[in-house]
């Protein structure tokens, strides 16, 4: 690993000791979480949401069989409701993401900082190189088991995802993850986050998440990833560079007007996604709906294919794994249900 830093260059070098650097300063303000949930001088509305992150991260080892370990274990408090900003950069004609290599990730859609100022910066260099870029504020995330991660009370910061499933999104990629493979890394782990917390709550005789909030958040994702593949056959065409601009904000205009026609027939007090639509949108903003989102409904399939049984679903996720890419992509493929009619 040092012959590839050494090799890397100064900017490169720059990043990672930021990057180590953030990592250590994390893992030094580490607390136990046993020990807060004994303690009497803990918050009692943290006790009580420490107390069932606890109970759940047994649920992801004895239910979902994801690794049994030190992680989320301990407890970090943040200064803001983010831990890591992700850069993501795309060419303006293609929706394919820029990567970024490193010695143990290997190569990803997306450069992460803990410094908001440095991820904006970033962004800046890479606009100037003529790329479009997106920041996301990220809650949480994954040393791939090489260290004990922690749960940061950034996963609690209003507007996240339920932090029980971030927690098992999060260890999915301790028990598998591809080297430059993220949409099938980060899809699985979409997947286990969704199902695992469906399982969780019905353990716990909890409501199930709101349907309708459901419902609109895949009819969402769903628009958008169309989006996505109509800006890349867009691309594809043999037209110049301002007719294809041309199609692109027609596209963009489309799906505004839907998402516009569907909250106002379908989701009038769901909000979530107006931020989202009402800010510019371009390759790069897409970039995290595809790799998150791609192949969800193929791994769904497998489940339902595996029983319902988390032991069988690991072992054919395992066997999928096992396969060269392009075979992995055309099993992942067939997995999928047919697109829904317009």
């Amino acid at each position: 690993m040092l012959a590839t830093l050494l090799l890397a260059g100064c900017r490169t070098l720059g990043y990672y000791a930021h990057v180590g650097h953030g990592q250590l300063a994390l893992m030094a303000q580490r607390q136990p979480v046993a020990a807060l949930i004994a303690d009497d001088a803990t918050d009692p509305a943290l006790r009580s949401r420490l107390g069932e992150l606890h109970d759940a991260r047994a649920f992801a080892s004895d239910r979902l069989g994801l690794p049994r370990n030190g992680s989320y274990t301990s407890y970090v408090v943040l200064p803001g409701p983010y831990v890591t900003w992700n850069v993501f950069a795309a060419p303006e004609f293609s929706v394919e993401p820029v990567t970024h290599c490193f010695p143990v990730a290997g190569c990803v859609a997306y450069r992460g900082y803990f410094d908001a100022a440095k991820a904006r910066r970033e962004a800046g260099r890479l606009q100037r190189l003529g790329y479009q870029t997106y920041i996301g504020g990220v809650s949480a995330y994954s040393t791939l088991g090489w260290f004990d991660d922690p749960l940061l009370s950034s996963m609690f910061a209003p507007g996240q995802d339920d932090p029980v499933g971030v927690m098992f999104h999060e260890l999915v990629h301790q028990w598998l993850y591809l080297r430059d493979d993220t949409a099938f890394n980060e899809s699985l782990a979409s997947f286990v986050q969704r199902q695992g917390l469906r399982e969780w709550r019905q353990a716990r005789n909890q409501p199930p998440p709101d349907p309708a909030l459901g419902a609109h958040e895949k009819a969402f994702i769903g628009r958008a990833l169309a989006l996505r593949e109509r800006l890349a056959a867009i691309y594809r065409r043999p037209i110049t560079h301002e007719a294809m601009r041309e199609r692109r904000a027609a596209a963009i205009a489309a799906f505004r007007r839907w998402h516009a026609e569907a909250r106002r027939t379908h989701w009038p007090d769901d909000p979530r996604f107006d931020r989202w639509v009402s800010e510019p949108i371009d390759n790069a903003k897409l970039v995290p709906l595809g790799l998150y989102d791609q192949w969800v409904p193929a791994f769904a399939t497998l489940f339902r294919q595996s029983g319902s049984d988390w032991q069988a679903f690991r072992s054919q996720v395992e066997s999928l794994a096992a396969q060269p890419r392009a075979a992995r992509d055309d099993g992942l493929q067939a997995l999928l249900p047919a697109a829904p009619a317009d």
